[in-house]
């Protein structure tokens, strides 16, 4: 399933050990699962339709989890998956929760309730990841952080598009303190006061990924360049909405191949000493 919908995630995929892709497979077969019940092109008609297939869909995690196995293969899998790496499948709950906010129409009221969407629908995957990476257990959080700051950058980038699914993340108390209107976003009026609220979620998403560096040396060597590839990839992004002057409604943001290339350059080289260490001094979304 990975492979035929996902190739990128697929080829990321097949550079952890052996041992825990299948668990990895199963992972994304479940999110995919959700997600394909609230925007995939066979969706339920209606919001609430939407919530309880997702209801439904949690259900029967919870029962396979519960009793250890499950007549769906992505279930069964999953929860195989479970049970032979310790992993917190109860997580998956705040991720269900994050999938139904989306099923209507969303406007995110305050700091703490986008924060808490982001919980749900980026860190727990990151909290079930990370003991797949190799990550000590002190810095499951970390895991978690990185995936949020994922997360916010693509709702940096991704503004003008939400608001075509009627999604705005950027909370109303933070429009309502710099005069930010949904009618500003739907027009594509790039105003002083939305400049200065996405220079802020930059900032926010910049300290997220610089918080998470850490990982660097916790991540099993054989997934560590592609997670600081994907950090720099996602930091280019953020390069890019600040020399677009944060104008992300009239400008679909891109990273020019070239750049991405020298990304890559330096993710990959400045991670190949270390991955020359023994498997035995490292510890592996």
């Amino acid at each position: 399933m990975q492979r035929r919908h996902d190739p990128t995630y697929y080829c990321a995929t097949m550079r952890l050990p052996r041992d825990v892709r299948p668990a990895v497979h199963a992972l994304y077969g479940f999110v995919r699962g959700a997600d394909q019940l609230v925007d995939g092109p066979n969706r339920p008609p209606d919001p609430a339709a939407r919530r309880l297939a997702l209801d439904r869909w949690q259900d029967e995690l919870e029962e396979g989890v519960a009793t250890g196995r499950s007549r769906h293969p992505v279930i069964a899998a999953l929860v195989d998956a479970g049970r032979r790496h310790d992993l917190p499948l109860s997580e998956l709950s705040a991720y269900m929760d994050s999938m139904r906010v989306d099923c209507g129409p969303v406007r995110v009221a305050t700091r703490a309730e986008l924060d808490s969407y982001m919980r749900g629908s980026a860190g727990s995957v990151g909290l079930i990841m990370a003991p797949l990476l190799g990550v000590p257990s002190e810095l499951h959080p970390t895991v978690a952080k990185l995936g949020t700051a994922f997360q916010l950058t693509n709702f940096i980038r991704d503004v003008s598009e939400d608001y075509g699914l009627d999604r705005v993340y950027l909370p109303v108390e933070d429009r309502a303190r710099l005069g930010v209107t949904v009618q500003d976003i739907a027009a594509r009026r790039m105003t002083d006061g939305l400049r200065a609220l996405l220079a802020l979620e930059v900032t926010r998403a910049r300290h997220g990924f610089a918080t998470t560096a850490i990982l660097d040396d916790a991540l099993d060597p054989a997934v560590r360049p592609g997670v600081r590839l994907a950090r720099s990839v996602y930091e280019r992004v953020l390069d890019r909405v600040e020399s677009l002057g944060f104008d992300v409604l009239r400008h679909r943001v891109r990273v020019p191949p070239w750049q991405l290339g020298a990304v890559a350059i330096a993710a990959l080289s400045s991670t190949g000493r270390r991955e020359r260490e023994p498997r035995g001094l490292c510890v592996r979304r």
